[in-house]
């Protein structure tokens, strides 16, 4: 059985569960992924599948990928991930897969990319306080003084400086599935993900 899917964040709502809680939760876009690829020990030494999600149109698929795609019979795919499984032979190219192997209840790893800032300040990207907001201060979001004149002569690695900030690989680990629509392929999970509304996360079982 295949244990992660790919999937899209579609963004965060609240749920009113039975017992009259009130839970944050992201909703998920999880599926349906169709397998492009199967790998087997014997001849590539490990067991896997690589699945695709999402569409792209033809035209803007390369060659070599095009014809990835046309030997698996499927539809040109946004996404290709693959994902280990034990029994490989369970598997036929074009197969879909879709979020009924996740249940309610169970724990589930998130992983996807942070929202990227761009090249920003170390106000924002640190936390840095900054200069005074009054009495003639022209250095509000400048970081200081970085290091030493004569001795050493130079900035320590790892300062914190200026740079780019965000669209960084990040996984949010346990999170309980509160509800799954296989029907709408949609996964609701408490709590949040890493990335934007929109953004590619891949949703794995924790087990």
């Amino acid at each position: 059985m295949v244990k992660a899917l790919i999937g899209k964040k579609l963004g965060m709502t609240r749920l009113f569960l039975e017992e009259g809680r009130v839970v944050p939760v992201t909703v998920l876009q999880v599926g349906p992924c169709r397998v492009v690829q199967i790998k087997t020990p014997e001849k590539d030494r490990y067991a896997a599948v690589q699945l695709g999600f999402g569409y792209k149109k033809p035209s803007r698929v390369n060659k070599p990928l095009g014809g990835h795609f046309k030997r698996a019979g499927v539809e040109p795919a946004a996404v290709l991930k693959e994902v280990r499984v034990d029994d490989p032979s369970a598997f036929e190219l074009g197969q879909e897969i879709t979020a009924e192997i996740f249940s309610r209840g169970e724990k589930v790893h998130v992983s996807g990319r942070t929202k990227g800032r761009g090249f920003t300040g170390v106000v924002k990207r640190h936390g840095f306080s900054g200069g005074p907001a009054t009495h003639g201060c022209r250095t509000h979001d400048k970081p200081g003084s970085i290091g030493q004149s004569a001795d050493p002569s130079r900035v320590f690695k790892g300062k914190r400086m200026p740079g780019h900030y965000g669209f960084e690989k990040r996984k949010v680990r346990n999170l309980e599935v509160v509800d799954v629509r296989p029907e709408e392929n949609l996964v609701v999970v408490k709590g949040a993900v890493p990335g934007p509304n929109g953004g590619i996360v891949i949703v794995e079982k924790a087990s």
